[in-house]
């Protein structure tokens, strides 16, 4: 709910701070006082277009600000949270327009875009006006006001929801035809790359093993040679190194017996000569061991050839290439998940289609029962606030291909006059036939969840009974919703809740601007010019105390 506006410098308004409470508040007061200024500063906040134009005359900066009242709306609270901006049960929206273009949006003191102001105020404000962008014009506002009407908006939800899942799975589907077209050839050259793999039949550390099996088999003549010359050295012969250990340790054992200081000199003479007698043993097993094996060393060069050409494909090591093929086949699992995959969206798309079908065949059976119930209601409404013979119409007309919001589309169309064919409202209605056809809307549809709306030229063309009972309409959406209206009529303003008398001064040479909240005497006397004009009589006093009077029962 929009509970205080403050204007400075826009038109001929230099300062003007007005609160506002639930209910109906009519604005009243001379044609160029200022009304309808009041009304383009709140398209202002609401993100109309914004022009230095707009700027008093003599300054540089003109500024709009709106306190709005949300307490009771979460979602914009919501909103304004995930947008980061800080936010309790007021919002306090600010618009600046500078003549050097430094045109500025705050919300709750933060710097904000034009695109979420527009975002965030559709949700608390409507304005139903001749120079307004009308809710009632919009194509889609027009298809939600026959489902909110007809009470498929639900079904609507439901519809779109199903839609949406259809459109995901087809496509999923086209995707997997792309993925298919190149699959075929993917998975057959994946199936080689595993297999070949596969074939060599890799241990890990396999190559180190190889290279040294190769490096003995391919040094076998030196290694014999070698050994064997080692142990003839050691063990061969008179003069070989353990016969002359051998005596060298009994002349010491022999001179131990005398002095016990050499006994460990011995021991240790005799530890030697049993080592090398064993190293003398494992070298003549050795080379007797050692021989040439070309067949097997073939066989080893052709497997380290084997390796080193899957290295060049596939990894630099053994182990690389091993991972290379367990990322091979679970790529190859996942491409051949691809038939499995496909039978379940066709299934799946089977059956979204038959429910987007059920779902879109009851909500246009639905619609166009509603459609003639709302033209019935309308025209009834319509014909009440001085628009006899007008007939209004929701059109149905199918669409090419379903949308989420069903398989047609709606729009308004309207006659003012009989005998002439009924054609789009956006075309036809003039603004004060708009703001009281939305009038009638407001009374037909359920409950609305814009919490202000306000009503520029809705008692057009119209006076005595009907702008009495077009004031009991207002009245009546006033109950759910906050509602402001111009109006130049006794009728409807002595309806409202609240009164608000906007006046042109003269101040210091300069024009202004001002606004009275009325009560009383003053309410009655404001009452008694819309009657009479200017020169106000008794009997016009009369009459607008009287007027009052007889709303007052049902004032609340």
């Amino acid at each position: 709910m929009l509970t205080d506006l403050t204007i400075r410098n826009i038109a001929i308004i230099d300062s003007l701070q007005i609160a506002f409470k639930p209910g109906l508040t009519v604005l009243t007061g001379e044609t160029g006082a200022g009304k309808s200024i009041i009304i383009d500063a709140v398209g202002l906040v609401m993100g109309g277009r914004a022009s230095s134009d707009l700027i008093r005359s003599g300054e540089e900066e003109a500024t709009v600000e709106a306190i709005f009242d949300i307490s009771g709306l979460p979602q914009i609270r919501e909103q304004l949270a995930e947008a980061g901006f800080d936010c309790d049960d007021e919002l306090l929206v600010k618009r600046s327009i500078s003549r050097a273009g430094k045109n500025r949006i705050y919300l709750n003191g933060s710097m904000a875009t034009l695109a979420l102001l527009a975002d965030i105020t559709r949700c608390l404000i409507n304005i139903y006006g001749q120079h307004e962008s009308q809710t009632l014009l919009r194509p889609e506002n027009q298809l939600a006001l026959l489902d909110a009407f007809a009470g498929t908006t639900a079904v609507r939800d439901r519809f779109a929801e199903t839609f949406r899942q259809l459109q995901t799975v087809r496509d999923r589907m086209e995707q997997l035809d792309e993925q298919e077209r190149e699959s075929a050839r993917r998975v057959d050259l994946l199936s080689f790359q595993s297999g070949e793999i596969a074939a060599a039949g890799l241990k890990p550390g396999e190559e180190a093993e190889l290279e040294d099996q190769r490096q003995v088999l391919a040094s076998a003549g030196k290694l014999g040679s070698v050994s064997s010359e080692a142990f003839e050295l050691l063990y061969g012969g008179d003069g070989a190194i353990l016969g002359q250990l051998r005596r060298i340790s009994a002349s010491v054992r022999d001179i131990a017996a005398i002095d016990h200081g050499l006994t460990g000199l011995a021991a240790t003479l005799e530890s030697a000569y049993l080592q090398l007698e064993d190293a003398a043993i494992e070298l003549r097993d050795y080379s007797s061991r050692i021989e040439a094996d070309p067949a097997t060393l073939q066989l080893i060069d052709d497997r380290l050839d084997l390796i080193g050409r899957l290295k060049r494909k596939y990894g630099s090591t053994v182990e690389e290439i091993l991972a290379f093929r367990e990322q091979t086949d679970n790529e190859l699992e996942g491409l051949l998940r691809l038939e499995h995959d496909r039978r379940n969206l066709e299934a799946d798309y089977r059956r979204l289609t038959e429910e987007v079908a059920a779902s879109g065949t009851e909500l246009t059976s639905r619609r166009s029962a509603g459609a003639e119930k709302l033209k019935r209601a309308l025209e009834a409404e319509a014909h009440q606030l001085a628009m006899k013979g007008a007939v209004i119409e929701a059109a149905l007309e199918p669409l090419p291909e379903p949308r989420t919001s069903g398989f047609e589309r709606v729009e308004f169309l309207f006659s003012p006059n009989p005998g002439e064919p009924p054609r789009p409202l956006a075309r036809i209605a003039s603004g004060g036939e708009l703001s009281r056809l939305m009038l009638a809307f407001k009374q037909v549809l359920p409950e609305g969840d814009v919490p202000t709306l306000i009503f520029d030229e809705v008692d057009t063309g119209i006076s005595g009974a009907t702008s009495e009972l077009v004031g009991r309409k207002l009245r009546n959406v006033a109950g759910r919703q906050q509602v402001l209206c111009i109006t130049h009529l006794p009728q409807v303003a002595s309806c409202a809740h609240h009164h608000l008398r906007i006046e042109k001064l003269v101040q210091g040479g300069r024009t202004t601007t001002s606004a009275a909240h009325l009560s009383g005497d003053a309410r009655t006397r404001e009452i008694a010019r819309l009657l009479a004009g200017e020169k106000i009589t008794d009997s016009a006093l009369t009459h607008a105390a009287e007027m009052l009077k007889a709303t007052a029962s049902t004032r609340s």
